[in-house]
């Protein structure tokens, strides 16, 4: 069985959360905690958070052991952009597209 978490409007670019997803991608939950802990990059920390959740998720509603638990499915999706304006040169606007993120993850436990 697997438990699912997601976090929608995250503000930033599916192509960088992408990076992070493929990190922890079928490992262990406390394996790819300490993954994402020890990675420098802004979206590690939105993730992790996310991996607890969907573990809190399975203890709490399925009664599945933390420890026994891997990431089958993880993935990063485009979620709605935001789109601004910025003045351009000679009087013109050019756009400027400020991407969100829609991050899922299914952890299911080791038989």
């Amino acid at each position: 069985m697997e438990v699912r978490a997601q976090k929608r409007m995250l503000r930033v670019a599916p192509r960088k959360a992408r990076l992070v997803t493929d990190l922890v991608r079928g490992k262990d939950c406390g394996l790819a905690i300490s993954i994402l802990r020890n990675s420098k990059v802004f979206v590690a920390k939105d993730v992790e958070k996310l991996i607890r959740s969907a573990m809190a998720n399975a203890e709490h509603n399925n009664d599945m052991d933390i420890n026994n638990l891997f990431i089958s499915k993880i993935y990063a999706d485009e979620g709605p952009t935001l789109k601004r304006v910025r003045a351009g040169s000679r009087g013109s606007a050019s756009r400027i597209n400020k991407r969100t993120s829609t991050i899922t993850v299914f952890v299911a436990e080791k038989e």
